[in-house]
């Protein structure tokens, strides 16, 4: 029985640790958001229940509320709403920063 448990354990600390493996930022926050509210809602629930079902809820509810607060205060984008634009410097390389006013003089803005 012990093994089946070290196991377990052993699974699902490594399907956290490729869960995270190229994900964005936010989508990072939001699975160990997840993981830790899942963690903290299945010990309250088996506190207030003291069966398997409660256990699982409290795990359920926990996941879902730790995602949505590990991703409601994460850092948001600084230019939301702006148009970004292409540009090329005098070496060649491309790169995208906010557009400028040659962009919205094309454009009739």
């Amino acid at each position: 029985m012990n093994l089946m448990k070290f196991a377990t354990a052993t699974v699902l600390v490594m399907t956290f640790g490729l869960a995270a493996c190229s994900q964005t930022a936010q989508q990072q926050r939001a699975t160990g958001g997840a993981a830790l509210g899942a963690a903290g809602g299945a010990l309250v629930g088996q506190a207030i229940g003291g069966n398997t079902e409660s256990t699982l809820i409290g795990a359920g509810a926990g996941a879902l509320l730790g995602a949505v607060l590990a991703t409601s205060g994460g850092p948001q984008p600084r230019d939301r709403g702006r148009e970004m634009c292409r540009y090329q410097d005098r070496y060649g390389r491309i790169f995208t920063a906010p557009c400028d006013e040659r962009y919205y003089r094309r454009r009739g803005y």
